[in-house]
């Protein structure tokens, strides 16, 4: 998945006493579209600028975000001038980096990180309360209204993602609009639920099927759309008829283990999922 990036690893403790180096990874991320060398679509290797190709005006503004390994990244969210952009560099969308598998997966995982932090910066400007303009607070990852005093932190949305079983055969679906590859039944939680309930009610609105035996099986990280998935499998509870949700899907059908077809990527849980199914 798309966090595996062993032996990598990923150190997020928020650190505000950061000073960059000229040597230190910018992510240039401004609404979901990261400037990357443009020469990474032919070679398949992800390169980002360093803060020794930016231009001073901007320096004072960019903010540390996390590092992997050695490797420290910096997030530069002002979008740059097409003058100031370094040369051979080009601003693309995150999802183009994930749907071409650009690695290496250290990086297509900075990047993917980097844009969950991104949005939530770009979204907690004002304050949510009394619409004072918010201030970064100097101790921990997050906005403070130096008006109200509330405080806000980045924003993680939980949503589960269910493999629902039935003997030798996986309910698979296809969304309606946006991604076109088999998937599995997925929703957000709504407040006041449980995982479990979450299960229960995804499956029955998008399928019209009820389901026992609810099992954890797996989270991920899925900062492309500022989630945390939990995946869980369960068996289908009596009749096993499906009754479709089409405004949501274009397809939902009982597949046999061996003629599942998998995802092209190995970076989303959901295709782990089928795989594991699919291999018994």
């Amino acid at each position: 998945m798309i966090q595996d990036i062993y032996p990598h690893q990923l150190n997020n403790h928020y650190d505000p006493g950061v000073q960059t180096k000229k040597e230190d990874t910018l992510l240039c991320i401004v609404n979901g579209r990261i400037l990357v060398e443009e020469t990474c679509f032919e070679e398949n290797e992800l390169r980002f600028p360093r803060v020794k190709d930016l231009a001073d005006e901007y320096v004072a503004d960019i903010r540390y975000l996390f590092a992997i390994d050695d490797s420290r990244y910096f997030l530069c969210d002002h979008l740059l001038e097409q003058k100031d952009i370094p040369e051979g560099y080009a601003y693309v969308d995150e999802k183009s980096l994930r749907k071409e598998g650009i690695g290496p997966d250290e990086a297509l995982f900075a990047a993917v990180t980097g844009k969950h932090l991104a949005d939530w910066y770009r979204d907690t400007k004002f304050c949510g309360r009394c619409g004072h303009e918010m201030q970064h607070s100097k101790t921990e990852r997050a906005m403070v209204c130096p008006a109200c005093h509330y405080t806000a932190y980045p924003r993680i949305m939980p949503a589960v993602i269910v493999g629902v079983t039935n003997g030798d055969k996986l309910l698979i679906t296809r969304y309606r609009t946006g991604f076109r590859y088999n998937a599995l039944i997925a929703g957000f939680t709504e407040i006041g639920e449980t995982m479990e309930e979450t299960v229960q009610r995804e499956v029955m609105e998008e399928a019209g099927i009820r389901v026992k035996n609810i099992r954890y099986y797996k989270s991920q990280p899925w900062g492309t759309a500022n989630d945390i998935l939990l995946g869980f499998y369960c068996d289908v509870d009596g009749d096993d008829r499906i009754t479709m949700d089409p405004e949501e899907l274009k397809y939902a059908e009982w597949v046999q283990r061996e003629d599942i077809v998998l995802q092209p990527g190995e970076f989303s849980l959901t295709n782990e999922m089928m795989k594991r199914f699919k291999e018994n």
